[in-house]
């Protein structure tokens, strides 16, 4: 659902899906502006998961990559401000 509004460069900027740096695969980058979405199932609240998300998150801001995160909920119940959200971050980074 997210990427049909993220591909061809919809945004404005060209996003890749399932996209490898380093060690890890993000689900869309923009190499532009240096954003990574990542989009989070339940599974992402337990704990241990939690801590390995923080620790991923802190290697990519090493390498000068944000990420932004939403839920999978959000994206169904919320697209219009998920893709708000994408566009800030995108015009922020430009």
């Amino acid at each position: 659902m997210l990427w049909y509004h993220l591909r061809n460069s919809r945004l404005g900027v060209r996003f890749r899906r399932q996209h490898p740096i380093g060690p890890y695969i993000v689900d869309f980058f923009c190499e532009e502006t240096r954003l990574a979405i990542e989009l989070d199932g339940g599974g992402h609240a337990d704990p241990e998961q939690l801590s390995k998300d923080r620790e991923r998150e802190a290697a990519l801001r090493q390498l000068g990559i944000r990420m932004v995160r939403f839920w999978n909920t959000e994206v169904y119940e919320n697209l219009d401000g998920v893709l708000r959200r994408i566009l800030e971050d995108v015009s922020q980074r430009r």
